[in-house]
């Protein structure tokens, strides 16, 4: 197997009215292709921190994170963004989709900004694996939280990510539509072989991964191997 993500000695500080504030302490952490990892722990333990680290859309204060063979702490903003559009999906609690552009149109975006002339039919065919195809010209509005969040993930899988990255997927749901989309993860997970790093509360969502990381004050408290 092949190491997609490889941390070490991570830590992040940041300045506060009473002085530095560490939020992440030491932290070191591998990941091969096609592994599933929860970060689990209570509020404020670090956890949307780490994930932000190891995604490359924050640097650390000490240690390294090396994505699909990237030493991120070494590139520019405009080089991690680019190892981003190529290796990265990103599914947020919040779903984040473009309010004027209907369910096909936010799944074919990455792939238009791609220059992927399959863009379209790419698009349905993700939507129609998630149980959309007959939603493609919905907007957002129109959609339920868990439609929205399949266009999520359909848009997030779109560009064939080597490594996944989901704040809170379930968040937003009913406990039965929070279900459905765990499935859908796992299954896409498990056909693509994409590398998935779930933040999560959910203790049903966090036992479907091979592995759990359990943040508390800025340490891994436990990692746990699970399957």
């Amino acid at each position: 197997m092949t190491a997609i993500l490889v941390a070490r000695h991570l830590s992040k500080v940041v300045p506060s009215a009473e002085g530095a504030l560490s939020i992440l302490e030491d932290l070191s952490l591998t990941l091969e292709s096609g592994d599933s990892l929860a970060i689990v722990g209570t509020s404020g333990s670090g956890k949307s921190t780490l994930l932000g680290l190891l995604a490359g859309l924050d640097l650390p204060s000490g240690g390294s994170v090396r994505l699909a063979g990237h030493s991120l702490s070494e590139l520019d903003e405009d080089a991690r963004a680019r190892v981003r559009a190529e290796h990265v999906g990103f599914v947020f609690q919040s779903f984040q989709l473009l309010d004027s552009l209907d369910a096909l149109e936010n799944v074919m975006l990455p792939l238009e900004l791609e220059g992927r002339a399959d863009a379209s039919s790419r698009a349905r065919a993700l939507l129609e694996r998630v149980g959309l195809g007959a939603r493609l010209r919905h907007y957002p509005r129109q959609l339920s939280g868990g439609e929205q969040q399949r266009v999520a993930i359909a848009r997030a899988f779109a560009a064939d990510p080597d490594i996944l990255f989901a704040d809170e997927p379930t968040g937003n749901l009913d406990t039965e539509t929070g279900a459905h989309i765990t499935d859908l993860l796992f299954e896409l997970n498990r056909e693509r072989g994409t590398t998935l790093v779930l933040v999560t509360h959910d203790e049903r969502l966090a036992r479907r991964c091979q592995r759990q990381l359990r943040l508390e004050g800025g340490r891994a408290l436990v990692a746990e191997v699970l399957a």
